[in-house]
């Protein structure tokens, strides 16, 4: 029986693919670059092949409820795309490289401005207050049970001596949920990787030491405003 795609997700799917076909453009001098091909037509095929089968595999953590919804989209085409190049031979460490390179490109082409208000907005006390609240429901047996492979965390306040405005230590992290079910924990490392660049093009330092799916107990990030340039 063919799977299919949540519907929360298949209402969103064209402008996913836009965002797959957008990156892969971006990622073209360096695929060229790294595989020694004079195109990357078949790749190309191959990656949105394999989205495809992502789609389907995209678990529902509560759509517009959910501010995990927006991570799962935004990242997730990531997978399809260290899958192909893993098959493809690349080495793990050539992988990231390739992604984090795309996808601070693609996170460039959103004006400053627009990517520096998102950051203030992010750090806003309004913001905060909302995190609290996704993150205590995301503890709660109910929550968990009704959305298994979410996301769970709680929010961090500083202390004495701590230069970070909050943080939020993941105890549960959806995408080494979604690794360990379909077999791409090798590849995990590398959707761990673009964390920091999402973060410092809307204006936002992320200092993490540690991470789940290094083995540690939680992912402990930690946010500040960058000083303005």
């Amino acid at each position: 029986m063919t799977e299919s795609i949540h519907p929360f997700y298949d209402a969103h799917r064209a402008s996913m693919e836009a965002a797959m076909r957008h990156r892969l453009d971006l990622a073209e001098p360096l695929l060229r670059e790294r595989m020694q091909l004079p195109d990357i037509d078949e790749i190309r095929h191959e990656v949105m092949d394999e989205f495809a089968v992502v789609l389907t595999q995209m678990p529902y953590v509560g759509g517009t409820a959910s501010r995990m919804s927006d991570f799962f989209m935004r990242l997730i085409g990531f997978m399809a795309i260290s899958r192909v190049l893993r098959r493809r031979g690349l080495p793990l460490a050539v992988i990231g490289d390739i992604e984090r390179e795309t996808y601070k490109a693609q996170l460039l082409t959103v004006p400053a401005a627009e990517r520096l208000a998102a950051g203030h907005q992010f750090m806003s006390a309004e913001n905060q207050a909302l995190l609290r609240e996704q993150a205590a429901k995301s503890v709660t047996s109910s929550h968990q049970s009704e959305f298994p492979q979410d996301f769970v965390y709680d929010v961090v306040e500083p202390g004495p001596g701590d230069t970070f405005e909050f943080g939020i230590n993941y105890t549960a992290c959806g995408f080494c949920k979604f690794a360990a079910r379909h077999g791409d924990k090798e590849i995990l490392p590398s959707i761990c990787g673009l964390d920091f660049d999402a973060y410092a093009t809307r204006g936002i330092r992320l200092e993490r030491t540690q991470t789940l799916a290094g083995g540690a107990t939680h992912c402990d990030f930690r946010f500040s405003l960058l000083a303005p340039k």
